[in-house]
């Protein structure tokens, strides 16, 4: 058989290479500044809107009326994004195998035996985020220390973010 043809299965007897902490979040940033961009394009609009409408209220003494519009914006503005976020990670994660950060850098994330996520796992990764954030982000630095690279939402949701090969 010609060697071009063999497939190597995903879960190859091949040493994985795990992707490093400041890869990670070389990754990350990039990716922030992704979702920043793409919710600039939301937000906008809405200040405008706010903006306009507020424009006949005293500034000194805004109406209670004004006050529970700004509030709701808010919180249907925060909302959105972070759907969007969520959606922008899990789809791409469970698609492509990376987002568009983690492409650049040469990274995957995979399940832990080298095969790609599903959306629901990659959900799961997702919100696992928010207690690696809470826990005053040592969730992510354990990556630099930890033996396959894992932060602590990837040791929940069972992934490792690999080098590509």
């Amino acid at each position: 058989m010609d060697p071009v043809q063999m497939a190597v299965p995903a879960t190859s007897t091949r040493p994985m290479s795990y992707a490093g902490f400041w890869k990670r979040f070389v990754a990350y940033i990039i990716d922030g500044c992704i979702t920043s961009f793409v919710s600039l394009l939301f937000i906008i609009p809405l200040v405008i809107v706010i903006g306009v409408g507020g424009a006949n209220e005293e500034f000194d003494n805004p109406s209670m009326g004004f006050l529970a519009i700004i509030v709701g914006m808010y919180l249907m503005i925060a909302s959105v994004l972070f759907i969007l976020q969520w959606l922008y990670f899990a789809i791409m994660e469970s698609t492509r195998g990376a987002t568009f950060g983690k492409m650049a850098l040469g990274i995957r994330v995979t399940d832990m035996n080298g095969n790609p996520i599903s959306f629901g796992r990659a959900s799961g990764r997702y919100f696992a985020k928010i207690i690696s954030s809470v826990t005053f982000c040592i969730g992510y630095i354990i990556a630099g220390f930890s033996q396959q690279k894992q932060a602590l939402h990837d040791m929940i949701a069972g992934c490792l973010v690999i080098n590509k090969e």
